[in-house]
């Protein structure tokens, strides 16, 4: 079942480092199928207030998921990102196709 690493940045200081990051996350990402879905971009808040950058990566499963962010490669980049922003990151579970909202209450 799908999943996604999904972070909400609250600040981030755009430097040499940063965009280092930037430029290699990609190559982490292709060995465990991860692609964005989201990557900053417009936000129209509807419901309280929104200030932050938010980005989603997919993955097909929770175990790639949390294989890419274990991963030798993305360990080699991660401090680039984690000292130049702000903010939370998590993985989360998607939801089976057909899925309905009724269907949380079991």
């Amino acid at each position: 079942m799908t999943a996604y690493a999904v972070a909400v940045i609250s600040e981030t200081r755009f430097d040499p480092e940063i965009k280092e990051y930037l430029q290699r996350i990609d190559a982490t990402l292709a060995p465990f199928s991860g692609k964005y879905i989201v990557h900053g971009g417009a936000c129209i808040p509807l419901e309280g207030p929104w200030a932050e950058d938010l980005v989603v990566i997919e993955f097909p499963s929770m175990e790639l998921a949390k294989n890419w962010y274990e991963s030798a490669a993305y360990a080699a980049i991660r401090s680039l990102r984690t000292s130049h922003t702000e903010g939370k990151v998590f993985l989360v579970q998607g939801v089976a196709e057909g899925h309905k909202g009724a269907d949380i209450l079991g």
